[in-house]
Formats: structure tokens, C-alpha cells, sequence
């Protein structure tokens, strides 16, 4: 088999509808085999549905929780104040959006999940790596999620037992009774996955504004116990706006860029329902920056509040609320918590690395099972080493999940806007010795961009606190600028490659 097929042969068996979209032809059978199964295929155009509405709702879902609070809190806890969180974190949204639609776009034209869609430059096999890579980085958030989750159900049970339960005998570092909690939410998460997605669905049309509540009913009691809402905004910077403000803005603003990193490529694997481009395109840009930074702004309030009121900020909500005398208050933040956790985590970390397990053994592998997977891998990943402080919540794990994705979606924009002009051949998605076969299923030029954007993304990086050191300590300048350095090195090197080999004068 030649590396690719002459642009000569037209797209088999797919029709282009008015509005742009594409769909496989009627009559024509569904792409069957190895790499196909009822997940991995394109969604007819019949089923493709949502609105600008349903994609705004999305987002106000995602990003209504836990670790979007953290994400706010945790750059007061380092030395900013109110008005440079919330700037980091408006300007990362503002700038992820870009990669966000322009991956998005390939979801309601061809109705294919991000597995599917990055064959086209990696190969039909290929795709692999960058599935496993997110999968691994889902499994991260996954197990983080999971971990607050049981943190809320510790501090929950702690105030209706007593001390026998909060200061139980102590475990590698935690109470065993804080374990227990994290198994139990972990199970439960287990039992949702077991019956299926439908009853997460229930929760998700109600989630979002139960956790707008709770983190007013939070701004509120934290006014109260400052004295006014006046001191929330006084809190100063330990940073000002000189040297050492820009200094941890960089890094910060690759962190804040790597939290939305995974769903700026795995974005197809929702917007293949799409009703139209007009649908996503407006419904991200109407919901992603808007709800982060309004939920960034209350989250930063409510920690420089805590800043006034306990001497130093408390960046973790579950920890903040169980600071309260009062019962009901507490349990309205915790199953509040509780609610948004389960929510959110099923949704957002768990639809994805279920599509990217069951792609790499699609018979074997159904979504049920890769869902089950994710929930081991999740544990396995030791999520409370990457929660334990925000210096490496932000600058290790954000930092590092920014590199590593923000070089894929570099490779996916270049081959799918740049070298192919957004046509794609469907059929072919799915077929052993097709146009995006290449070389025994591998396209080698995207393996290699791949490998060089990430090493250069992360190689200098520091990994503390899982391990200390930097792998590559000469890269070390590189690290602050992860995600720009990985999508940046691994888009030119791959629009190079592809046409020092001819390939940028074909298409399809």
C-alpha cells in the first residue's frame, strides 16, 4: 500500500448537504471491521441536534465545579488578588476558545468523535496515541474529581459522627476514614456507569444552577463573616503588577489553558451532534468564556475572603465550608459538592477516554467498558498527589496536561485546516488500506511533530511534587509556555514534513 491515496479518488460513498454538513450516502452500508462500531460511527445528519442552547447549557454544566473553583482559588493562594485571577483566567478562556472551534468544527460537518477525526492525521492506527494520551489525561480528572468528591463525603460524616470519625487513625498521609469516602464516592460513580449514562442525564439539567446557588449562599456567609463585601475586594496582591506578577502570569496562563486543553480536543465527541456550525460555534463561544469567568470571579471573591477572615486563603471549598458552625449550611455546600462532583466528572471525564479505549479495540472494547477502565486507570493515577497543594495542581498537572495536548491539537488544526481544507473522506475513517492508512496504519509525520512538541513542551518541566527534577533541565526556559511551545512546534513541523514529502498538494 502506498503512504497515501493520489487526490484524484473522490470521497466513496458520502453526500454533502446544502448546509455544508456530510453524511454517509443513503443506501450505503456503515463502515464495518476492526475500527468500526455503533460508538465510533458517524452520526446521520437526522442526529445531529443540538443547538447554540443545548452547547451554551454544556458548558454551564462543565464548568459549575469543584476544580474550576480551585482553578480560581488556587491563584489567590499563590499571591495574586482578585483582579489578576480573574484576568488569567478570562485571557486563557479567551485564547483556548481558538483551538476549541477549530477542532469543534469536523464534529457536526462529518458527525465522527475525536478518535475517529484524528485518523485523518495520525492514521487509522496512529490515533491511538493521541486517544491513549487524553484518555490517561481524563483518567487524571477523573480520579481528581473523584477525590473531592470524598473529601466532601469525609468532612460531611465528620460533622454528623463526631471526632471518632475526623480524627480516625491516619493512613499513607490521610485518615483512613477519608479513604473509606473516597472509595465510596468512587463507587458510586461505578454503579452510575454500570446502569448507563441516562441517569447522569437527570442530573446535568439541574446541576449547574444548584452549584450557581451554593457558590452565592458562599459569597454571602463569607461577606458576613468579613464584615462587608469590601474586604473580599481589598485583600492586596503579594505579587503587585511588576516583575513578579508577570513571572507567575506566564505559567498560570498555561496552566488555566491546559485545564480546558483535553475538551479543546475532545470537543467532537459532543459537537458531532451539532445541528450546524453556527449551533457550536456560538454556543462555545456564548458558554466557555462567560461562565469560567464569572464563576472564576465568585470563587476568587469568596477565597480573599477567606484571605480576611482566617489570615491566609483557603483555596479548597470543601475545606472552606467545613469551617461553619451551622449544619444546614454545611450540608447545603457539601451535597452541593457532592451533586456538581458526580455530575460534571461522569460527563466531562468520562464520555471522552470511554470513546478513546473502545477505539483501540473497537470489538473488544464497548463504551460501558472503556468507562470502567478510566474509573481503574483513575485510582492507579494516585489523583491526591496531583490535588495536594496548588503550586502543583497548577504548575505540574495542568502544566504538563497543557504541553503534551496543546502539540496534538497543533497537528490536528494543521492537517485538518491546512493540508486538507476541512474535507474528509468517511469511509476511509474506518478502512484498513485507505487514504489514512499510510504506512501499516501510522502516519510517521505526525508521530514525529508529536514527539517534538512534546519534548519540547515538557522536558523541561518541573514535576514536583511527584517526582523532583526536570527530565531535560537545558528546556528548562520552555516550561512556563507548555501549551504555545507544544501546539506551536508540533503545527509547523508537521505542515513541514507534510509538504517536504509531497502530501500538502493532496487532499481528502
Amino acid at each position: 500500500m502506498t503512504d497515501t491515496a493520489p487526490a484524484a479518488i473522490p470521497p466513496s460513498g458520502q453526500v454533502t448537504l446544502a448546509d455544508g454538513r456530510v453524511e454517509l450516502a443513503p443506501g450505503t452500508p456503515p463502515p464495518a471491521g476492526p475500527y468500526a462500531n455503533a460508538d465510533l460511527l458517524p452520526v446521520p445528519a437526522a442526529g445531529r441536534t443540538w443547538t447554540t442552547y443545548n452547547f451554551s447549557a454544556l458548558w454551564v454544566g462543565m464548568a459549575h465545579n469543584t476544580a474550576s473553583w480551585t482553578l480560581a482559588s488556587g491563584l489567590i493562594a499563590v499571591g495574586m488578588d482578585w483582579k489578576q485571577a480573574v484576568f488569567t483566567i478570562a485571557l486563557a478562556n479567551l485564547v483556548v476558545l481558538v483551538p476549541m472551534l477549530l477542532t469543534g468544527h469536523a464534529g457536526p460537518k462529518y458527525g465522527i468523535p475525536f478518535p475517529v477525526f484524528a485518523r485523518a492525521s495520525f492514521g487509522v492506527r496512529g490515533a491511538n496515541l493521541p486517544a491513549v494520551v487524553r484518555a490517561l489525561v481524563a483518567c487524571g480528572w477523573f480520579g481528581i474529581q473523584t477525590w473531592i468528591g470524598g473529601e466532601a463525603i469525609y468532612f460531611l460524616a465528620g460533622k454528623l459522627i463526631g471526632d471518632s470519625w475526623s480524627n480516625a487513625a491516619s493512613v499513607g498521609g490521610h485518615a483512613w476514614t477519608m479513604w473509606l469516602s473516597f472509595a465510596v464516592f468512587w463507587l458510586l460513580q461505578v454503579a452510575i456507569i454500570v446502569r448507563g449514562m441516562d441517569t447522569i442525564r437527570r442530573f446535568e439539567n439541574w446541576a449547574a444552577p444548584f452549584v450557581i446557588v451554593g457558590a452565592l449562599v458562599m459569597l454571602g456567609w463569607m461577606s458576613s463573616k468579613a464584615g462587608g463585601v469590601g474586604p473580599l475586594f481589598d485583600q492586596p496582591s503579594r505579587l503587585g503588577w511588576g516583575g513578579g506578577f508577570w513571572k507567575l502570569f506566564w505559567p498560570s496562563l498555561m496552566g488555566m489553558i491546559g485545564f480546558w486543553s483535553t475538551l479543546s480536543l475532545n470537543i467532537p465527541d459532543f459537537t458531532r451532534y451539532g445541528r450546524s456550525q453556527k449551533a457550536q460555534t456560538w454556543g462555545q463561544a456564548l458558554g466557555l468564556p462567560t461562565t469560567m469567568t464569572l464563576f472564576a470571579f465568585l470563587s476568587v471573591l469568596v477565597t480573599s475572603g477567606s484571605q480576611a477572615v482566617y489570615g491566609k486563603p483557603v483555596w479548597d471549598p470543601v475545606q472552606l465550608a467545613a469551617k461553619t458552625d451551622n449544619v444546614a449550611g454545611l450540608l447545603y455546600a457539601l451535597v452541593t459538592v457532592l451533586v456538581a462532583t458526580l455530575s460534571v466528572n461522569i460527563a466531562a471525564n468520562l464520555v471522552s477516554p470511554a470513546f478513546d479505549f473502545s477505539n483501540m479495540a473497537p470489538r473488544k472494547v464497548s463504551f460501558r467498558t472503556g468507562a470502567l477502565i478510566t474509573a481503574v486507570l483513575a485510582v492507579l493515577i494516585l489523583p491526591w498527589k496531583l490535588y495536594s497543594d496548588p503550586q502543583g495542581y497548577i504548575f505540574t498537572w495542568l502544566g504538563l496536561v497543557g504541553g503534551l495536548l496543546g502539540t496534538v491539537a497543533g497537528i490536528l488544526v494543521a492537517d485538518y485546516w491546512l493540508v486538507r481544507r476541512t474535507r474528509l473522506d468517511l469511509a476511509d475513517l474506518y478502512r484498513a488500506g485507505g487514504r489514512y492508512w499510510y504506512a501499516g496504519g501510522w502516519n510517521w509525520r505526525a508521530v514525529l511533530a508529536f514527539l517534538a512538541g512534546g519534548v519540547l513542551a515538557v522536558g523541561g518541566a518541573s514535576f514536583r511534587p511527584l517526582i523532583d527534577g526536570r527530565p531535560i533541565p537545558a528546556l528548562a526556559s520552555l516550561a512556563d509556555y507548555g501549551w504555545a511551545v507544544g501546539l506551536g512546534t508540533s503545527l509547523v513541523l508537521y505542515l513541514a514534513l507534510t509538504a517536504a514529502s509531497g502530501r500538502g498538494r493532496r487532499t481528502g
